[in-house]
């Protein structure tokens, strides 16, 4: 990556549609440092309202995704996910939305705005993008480090289009693997929330990728096997761990952990399952597309995803 990529003047507006913003001097970072980047940053009125536990109410949050998508800035980036996009899904104008991807606008985030991103994928097939948000990321304390140089990187390159691939390294056993297909996922918690909805996408020959935060792994084996039963996953050409964070182990575990959870699901399904991926509740994250054909190749323990 280089330290010199530039946002080229590109306008980013950040917004939530999803939980409140109550952190103002995270939002204030965000937008200084966003700046120092060359990006001009508008705050949309959303990041001040709130209801309940909302960023504004669901008709407010509905408002603010139809002027986003109005406005059709370079970057749409949500401020946080928290909870609420799941209350919207039934009423959002999609077709609005894909109108503001078509003329270059690209909405980026993670957590709860899964919801937000595979609506559109299954409503239009627009694109979006799965990367970093604007105060859980760009507005971070500098006591715990700031916003991280690879997070950063990564999603200048991506957002000027410079970026065409990433990689990371996964468990041995995958070597020679090669895949073609649409680029999917997100929260493994909202995706299952979503299977046999409207709003879920019917991806076959896809390359999905999942990661998840305050989710014990018994939680997690549930969500798997549900995408496992509902015959989601043997559709799909692989699956990509991001991160699971966040969670208490129980007493009542003992040796049972994630890796045991993941090593269930290995003996379930036929598709291949890379953990590694650099993505979810972490500092570290990597951006890349939601919705585009991607092409997936692993050498050794070398995981490549191209576009």
């Amino acid at each position: 990556m280089s330290h010199g990529a530039s946002s080229d003047g590109s306008s980013i507006l950040v917004y939530t549609s999803a939980g409140v913003e109550l952190r103002a001097p995270a939002l204030q970072r965000a937008r200084t440092r966003l700046e120092a980047l060359g990006f001009t940053v508008l705050l949309d009125p959303s990041v001040r309202l709130r209801h309940q536990r909302f960023g504004g109410t669901d008709e407010q949050r509905l408002e603010t995704l139809k002027r986003v998508a109005d406005a059709a800035p370079s970057i749409a980036m949500a401020c946080r996910g928290g909870y609420g996009m799941s209350r919207l899904l039934d009423a959002v104008d999609w077709k609005r939305i894909a109108r503001s991807v078509a003329r270059g606008t690209r909405w980026i985030g993670y957590s709860d705005m899964t919801a937000l991103q595979m609506g559109l994928l299954a409503h239009t097939g627009a694109a979006s993008w799965a990367g970093p948000m604007a105060c859980d990321d760009f507005g971070r304390a500098d006591e715990s480090g700031g916003v991280d140089d690879i997070t950063r990187d990564c999603f200048l390159e991506a957002m000027s289009g410079q970026l065409h691939a990433v990689g990371f390294r996964t468990e041995a056993g995958h070597d020679g693997l090669h895949a073609k297909g649409v680029m999917w996922g997100g929260n493994l918690t909202m995706l299952c929330s979503m299977i046999g909805t409207p709003h879920f996408p019917r991806i076959k020959g896809g390359i999905l990728f999942v990661e998840d935060v305050n989710e014990h792994p018994y939680r997690i084996e549930r969500c798997l096997l549900q995408l496992h039963q509902s015959g989601v996953l043997k559709q799909q050409k692989a699956l990509l761990f991001g991160a699971v964070t966040e969670f208490t182990p129980s007493p009542l575990d003992r040796g049972y952990t994630l890796k045991s959870a993941i090593a269930h699901l290995r003996a379930t399904t036929r598709t291949p399952i890379l953990t590694g991926l650099p993505f979810g509740h972490v500092r570290t994250k990597i951006s890349f597309p939601i919705g585009r054909r991607v092409e997936l190749a692993v050498q050794g323990r070398d995981v490549f995803v191209a576009w």
